[in-house]
């Protein structure tokens, strides 16, 4: 069935009777409602490949009819949990996103600088490995507090079981449910650094969060607790690599910019990133792999990045490309 949608989409009618489709997706939803009400709906397998954006990562895909299940889980759920969250939580959330934490960021920088007119610090760090490494018992019982319904939790269980890194643990890049169940796990710490640890001047983007204080001994000193904290009660640790104190005036690099006391700029790797795929996209587009359209469509996206931050010089190099 979902093959013939995808000829249809790229333009062979011949192959594909619209009405016929209307019955075989109406068809599959019944029979999807009809094992769910049963109690016998199982996942199916993934199916895996690599993306390199702009690290290497394995998604896993489920299936059309288990990403059916995922999104009307997904949609009962977020304003079940979404509320509990803490406001400078980011990823994954309605009227959130990396632009919003840059800018939160930056206010914070303000505020606790008082204009630049103090030296401050910030602290970043990095959870090791935080997808393969969640405890999907840990993530069930949190799960558990805000659902009573045994048969819904039996649906959850399900879809946090139908992925394992090692036994017990791993959520799927490539679940919309996973980003949920991420900010579900990951509440917890933000429930700790601001209520145990009482830090103001804290927020979070998936695994990566910013600390801001005005003593680097006392940052420090936190990133032990932290490392407790996640051990003893969530099963995971901080990257060793990747804690990083840095003072205001250097520069705080957070979700591809580096924020500055005076103004915001790239870094310097999505810079050279974006300027690599836009000449590739190009010459794709002179070898006429893509369309202008769709060359357009790239450029649009990377101006949008850099309205963000001060990138007039990037903007220009970009524009070098004209398409007619």
């Amino acid at each position: 069935m979902f093959k013939a949608w995808r000829e249809f989409r790229k333009g062979k009618r011949g192959k594909f009777d619209i009405q016929q489709f209307e019955f075989n997706l109406e068809d599959n939803l019944f029979g999807l409602h009809s094992d769910l009400a049963n109690g016998v709906w199982q996942h199916s397998h993934y199916t895996a490949f690599n993306v390199c954006d702009p690290k290497l990562r394995r998604i896993h895909k489920a299936c059309v009819r288990d990403r059916v299940l995922h999104h009307a889980v997904f949609r009962v759920l977020y304003p079940i949990f979404d509320k509990s969250f803490i406001f400078d939580s980011y990823s994954c959330r309605a009227e959130k996103g990396t632009h919003r934490a840059v800018n939160r960021l930056e206010k914070f920088c303000r505020q606790l600088s008082q204009n630049n007119a103090r030296s401050i610090f910030a602290l970043k760090c990095d959870v090791k490995k935080f997808f393969d490494s969640v405890d999907q018992g840990i993530l069930l019982g949190l799960t558990r507090k805000r659902i009573t319904d045994e048969k819904a939790l039996r649906l959850i269980s399900n879809i946090i079981g139908s992925f394992e890194k090692d036994k017990g643990r791993g959520l799927p890049l490539g679940n919309v449910t996973s980003q949920l169940f991420a900010n579900i796990y990951l509440n917890e710490l933000d429930q700790f650094v601001k209520h145990n640890l009482r830090i103001r001047h804290y927020l979070r983007y998936c695994d990566d969060f910013m600390i801001l204080g005005e003593n680097r001994e006392y940052l420090e000193k936190l990133v032990g607790q932290i490392d407790i904290f996640l051990s003893a009660n969530l099963k995971l640790s901080l990257h060793p690599d990747k804690i990083m104190i840095r003072k205001f005036n250097q520069g705080i690099d957070f979700l591809g910019y580096i924020v500055l006391p005076c103004h915001r700029i790239l870094r310097t790797k999505t810079k050279r990133r974006i300027l690599r795929k836009i000449a590739s996209k190009h010459k794709d587009l002179h070898d006429s792999l893509i369309s202008p359209k769709s060359f357009n469509q790239s450029l649009q996206s990377y101006f949008g990045v850099l309205k963000h931050c001060r990138g007039y010089k990037i903007y220009q190099k970009l524009k070098i490309h004209p398409v007619k």
